[in-house]
């Protein structure tokens, strides 16, 4: 009996903080939370596996540390895309289901990326002609596999999930992609070959 006292305390805890973390008031603060925090978890999943395969000596933790501020950066950006989609097109419907899609594919995709690539370049020191350079070479493969992944994604976001879970479930969907955005990001460059002049 006492066990199953302290268990009802438990999950009444469990049951506030769950209220206000995802309540009106904290939702952006909670929302920031898992964006800064699965973007690390993907790039030290992604250093990880270069580690594995010799790619990289060590983790590099600023690295890590970059991933997670453009988490930040691109958390507000979700955060306030989402509500903005939910408050001119809050039914479920099959057709507005599919114009939410689009709008994400057509619009934010975009959008959230270049803002990956310039917070990425800012805290780098780049120049703006390194960003735009980076975002030309690398931000298509990733707009690319966007379109592999977030059609579907977005489908079950927008049509089964509460509004208040969308940045969530997001980024629990975006942990793969985290990976891979890690993976392009810190992808050399190819050096560019030379022709053999010797006879």
């Amino acid at each position: 009996m006492r066990s199953s006292g302290q268990w009802k305390k438990v999950l009444k805890l469990f049951e506030r903080w769950h209220n206000d973390a995802f309540g009106p008031k904290y939702l952006l603060f909670t929302n920031l939370t898992i964006s800064i925090s699965l973007s690390m978890l993907g790039d030290t999943l992604e250093q990880s596996y270069e580690r594995f395969t010799g790619q990289i000596v060590g983790w590099d933790r600023t690295r890590t540390l970059r991933m997670g501020i453009s988490g930040f950066t691109v958390g507000i950006v979700c955060h306030y895309w989402y509500q903005y989609l939910d408050y001119y097109y809050p039914k479920r419907t099959l057709g507005v289901v599919v114009r939410k899609i689009l709008l994400d594919q057509l619009i934010c995709s975009p959008f959230y990326i270049s803002v990956f690539f310039l917070t990425m370049g800012v805290l780098e020191n780049q120049s703006w002609e390194e960003m735009r350079e980076e975002i030309y070479d690398k931000a298509a493969t990733l707009y690319l596999a966007e379109w592999t992944v977030w059609p579907l994604a977005q489908f079950i976001n927008f049509f089964l999930i509460a509004p208040r879970y969308r940045v969530f479930y997001d980024n629990i969907v975006s942990l793969g992609y985290d990976v891979f955005t890690s993976r392009v990001r810190y992808r050399k460059k190819e050096p560019a070959i030379r022709e053999n002049t010797h006879a």
